[in-house]
C-alpha cells in the first residue's frame, strides 16, 4: 500500500511557483543591497542595484505569464519587493547621498517619497480590475526610482558637486514622489504585441537606444526615464488643450 499524505489540506496547498518568485526575490535582494551600499556611502553601486532591481522586477511578471504560473502569493510578494526596491531604497540612497545635509527638510522629503511609493502601490493593487490597462494612474514606482537613482549615478559619474546638486537631489526626489500619487496618466505599453510583425525601420530607434546605453549608461538611462516622466505631463497638457483646438 502507498503511504497516505496525512498532512492537513491547508499545509499541502501552501506551495509557490519557484521560477517567477525567484526573480522577485532577486529584485528584493537588489533593493536591500542598494540600502546597504548607501549606508556604507558607496552610492554608485547603490544606484546601479536599483536599476538591476528594475530589470528583475520587469522579468518576474513576464516569466509568470509565459509559464502560466501567476498566483496571488506572487502578486503580493511582488508588491512587497517593489516597496523595498523602489520605495525605501531610493529614499535612503538620496537621503544618505545629499538630503542629509538639509537636516529636517531632507528626511521629510525622503519620507514623502517613501510614503508616496507605498500609496502608489496600494492604489495600483486596488484598481487592477477597473483601471484602464493602457495607462498608469500616477508615475510607476520603478520610473520614480530610476529618476532618483539615475540622478545619483549621473552626478557621481560626472563628478558634479556643490549646492546646486544638493537642491537638484531634493527637487528630483520630491518630484518623483509627488508624481507617483498624482492623477497624471502614463502610457503603460501593455498594448504592444511583441509577436506582431512590424516594419523594418521600427528596429532603428531600439538600436539607437541600445547603442546609447552601451556608450554611456548613466546619461542614457537617466535621459530615457526623464522623457517618460515628463510624457505624462505633456499628455495631460495635450488633453487639456484638445477641446480648445476643436473649438
Amino acid at each position: 500500500m502507498q503511504p497516505s499524505d496525512k498532512r492537513p489540506l491547508n499545509l499541502r496547498r501552501q506551495s509557490i511557483y519557484l521560477l517567477p518568485n525567484s526573480f522577485t526575490l532577486a529584485a528584493l535582494f537588489a533593493g536591500f543591497y542598494a540600502i546597504v551600499q548607501a549606508m556604507n556611502h558607496r552610492f554608485e553601486p547603490a544606484a546601479v542595484a536599483i536599476f538591476v532591481a528594475m530589470v528583475l522586477d520587469g522579468m518576474d511578471g513576464r516569466v509568470a505569464r509565459m509559464t502560466n504560473t501567476q498566483s496571488a502569493f506572487g502578486a503580493e510578494f511582488d508588491s512587497l519587493s517593489d516597496m523595498v526596491s523602489f520605495g525605501v531604497a531610493p529614499a535612503l540612497v538620496a537621503y544618505e547621498w545629499m538630503l542629509r545635509g538639509f537636516g529636517k527638510l531632507g528626511w521629510i522629503v525622503a519620507f514623502i517619497y517613501c510614503a508616496a511609493a507605498a500609496l502608489r502601490l496600494a492604489r495600483f493593487n486596488t484598481q487592477l480590475e477597473v483601471a484602464d490597462k493602457r495607462f498608469f494612474q500616477g508615475m510607476p514606482s520603478p520610473t520614480a526610482a530610476a529618476l532618483v537613482a539615475g540622478f545619483v549615478w549621473i552626478s557621481l559619474e560626472a563628478g558634479w558637486t556643490g549646492e546646486a546638486i544638493r537642491w537638484g537631489a531634493l527637487v528630483v526626489t520630491a518630484f518623483a514622489g509627488l508624481t507617483m500619487v498624482s492623477n497624471v496618466r502614463y502610457y503603460s505599453f501593455k498594448e504592444i504585441n511583441v509577436r506582431k510583425t512590424v516594419p523594418f525601420f521600427v528596429l532603428l530607434p531600439i538600436l539607437f537606444v541600445l547603442v546609447a546605453i552601451a556608450a554611456n549608461p548613466p546619461i542614457a538611462l537617466f535621459a530615457l526615464f526623464v522623457v517618460y516622466a515628463l510624457s505624462g505631463y505633456v499628455l495631460a497638457l495635450w488633453n487639456r488643450l484638445k477641446p480648445a483646438n476643436k473649438a
